[in-house]
């Protein structure tokens, strides 16, 4: 009998005989027929026009692309690529004609100049900008929305230290509850507000103005090795002065494409190599301990799938440095067509980047691996698939089992069937995984660590603190936290996490923070990126 990922690889590639490349966009941006590509924009030499184009792209659009234009949810980020490439005239007809299939509504109601005016600021380098802060006199809008049917939770009951713990029992049925369209609006931090630990910590705001500060990790020496995907960067920060701020920090590396995952290689205290997932590819960078700045260009390794809602991968190493392992998110919702292959996925290669296998599959989108030191073992984090109501279907994070079967697209949750492929593939029934702990759905669970410091309690020792982006299928908002998963010091979850950063959400409309990465600091502090705020936080234990 065929292992599962490999028979789930040949069901796809047999839909169409061979796999099918994807790209995220055609040459034609759209397919936008000629008469539009040769439209000339009236505004080319207004100077004024891209200003008056952002406050207009923030009303309207930063609720799905992001503030700063670098997408949200399964929205793709408008900062390189097709728009870039794309005729002034496209970019227009597209605006004005929407397409709804794939989410984008028409804006032929904007008048006719106002439509121009974002299209010269999708064509500027205007870094994206906050929208103005709530102001503060005012109360936040109160939800009408009935209390969440336990143990489902939203923002409104999200408090530092709650327990929570999710079985198959308490899943519903599908469609139980209508599919919600809720993206977030990303307003500036209102006066006052500020992250929430639990009793006994204490959060400061190690650094800000980031461009889409995403994954980070700690290298060998202390170092913080952080990845700004839409701008295409991998930064640096060294050291914590006393005051509480990075005595440095450094563009380590520049025009990477959409760059997410980070490993240093090999294990150990001292690393040759500095490995960076991008959307397209794995490539690497000769390194020494202290390097501030890459000392040589990228070496191209692999390539991976690209495109798709999922464009973020992440990177590690198995223990004895023999394999890299590679997460990459499926390209749609949920499809078995051909352009998923090799994808829901973690893949496999040698650390040059040969012999490519399926290591596990049907993982919709693991946005953050990590190897338990302790252990040696796998762990994902796992953006589960959306559109079946508000509790289905829970995103996850569990141990990951070499040759394991996940259950994406058709089955969900152990013997779940999707019923959007009613009596496919029942030879899968009673061998999909059932993953170690069951988040909120729609919770968007990014990158997680493993907490190996010395500075908070001793039960926190090898516990897994986890980033949990934020919901936008689900009505009323979940999400927006920090989560820590307790391990008992044994390597193993019993199934409940611990609501463990909160407090950045603003009201049932607005949020202002959204934390992506999660690095424990050489002092044994936790740090946490946001990419609603452009921030790094810190969280540091001062007591019982």
């Amino acid at each position: 009998m065929l292992p599962l990922p490999l028979f789930r690889s040949l069901i796809l590639l047999s839909l169409a005989g061979t796999a099918i490349s994807s790209a995220a966009q055609t040459a034609s941006f759209h397919h936008a027929p000629d008469s539009a590509l040769s439209a000339k924009d009236p505004l080319a030499d207004d100077g004024s026009a891209a200003l008056a184009g952002q406050k207009i792209y923030l009303e309207k659009c930063a609720v799905c692309h992001g503030t700063n234009r670098q997408g949200t949810g399964n929205v793709p980020p408008l900062t390189h690529g097709g728009v870039d490439a794309a005729p002034d005239g496209a970019i227009f007809w597209y605006i004005t004609q929407g397409d709804l299939k794939n989410g984008m509504p028409s804006w032929a109601s904007l008048p006719e100049q106002q439509r121009w005016q974002l299209v010269r600021y999708l064509k500027s380098n205007i870094a994206g900008a906050a929208m103005p802060a709530t102001d503060a006199s005012v109360p936040p809008a109160r939800s009408n929305a009935p209390p969440p049917r336990a143990p489902f939770t939203d923002y409104r009951f999200e408090k530092p230290g709650t327990l929570r713990h999710i079985t198959l029992t308490d899943l519903p049925a599908p469609y139980a509850s209508e599919s919600a369209t809720n993206g977030p609006k990303i307003v500036a931090r209102p006066e006052g507000a500020w992250p929430k630990a639990p009793v006994g910590f204490k959060v400061e705001q190690l650094a800000t103005g980031f461009n889409n500060p995403r994954l980070m990790r700690t290298a060998p020496n202390g170092d913080i090795f952080l990845a700004e995907t839409s701008p295409g960067n991998i930064k640096v920060l060294r050291g914590i002065s006393s005051d509480g701020k990075p005595m440095r920090v450094e563009v380590f590396a520049t025009g990477l494409n959409t760059p997410f995952g980070i490993a240093f290689y090999p294990s150990g205290p001292n690393p040759q190599w500095v490995y960076i997932a991008n959307m397209d590819s794995v490539v690497r960078f000769p390194y020494k301990n202290g390097d501030l700045v890459a000392s040589g260009p990228p070496q191209h390794l692999a390539d991976l799938p690209s495109g798709g809602h999922h464009r973020s991968r992440d990177i590690q190493f198995s223990p004895d440095g023999s394999k890299m392992l590679i997460s990459v998110g499926s390209h749609e919702n949920v499809s078995d067509d051909p352009e998923e292959t090799n994808r829901a996925d973690i893949l496999e290669f040698n650390p040059d980047g040969t012999g490519e296998r399926v290591y596990a599959s049907g993982i919709r989108n693991a946005v953050g691996i990590a190897v338990d030191p302790k252990t040696g073992q796998l762990w994902c984090s796992v953006n589960e698939r959306d559109g079946l109501g508000d509790d289905l279907v829970p995103d996850y994070i569990t141990h990951v089992e070499p040759g394991g079967f996940y259950g994406w697209p058709w089955w969900y949750m152990g013997n779940h069937q999707d019923p959007r492929f009613p009596g496919k593939h029942p030879e899968f029934n009673g061998k999909v995984i059932t993953p170690d702990v069951i988040l909120q759905p729609h919770n968007a669970s990014l990158e997680l660590t493993f907490y190996d410091g010395r500075q908070f309690p001793v039960d926190y020792k090898g516990d897994i603190f986890a980033a949990e982006h934020g919901s936008w299928n689900r009505a009323p908002r979940t999400g927006y936290e920090v989560i820590r998963v307790p391990l008992h010091q044994s390597g193993h979850a019993a199934g409940e996490y611990e609501d463990f950063l909160t407090g950045f959400v603003v009201d049932d409309d607005s949020v202002w923070g959204r934390p992506v990465g999660v690095t424990v600091a050489p002092d044994g502090s936790l740090l946490v990126s946001d990419d609603g705020s452009g921030s790094i936080w810190r969280i540091i234990y001062t007591g019982k």
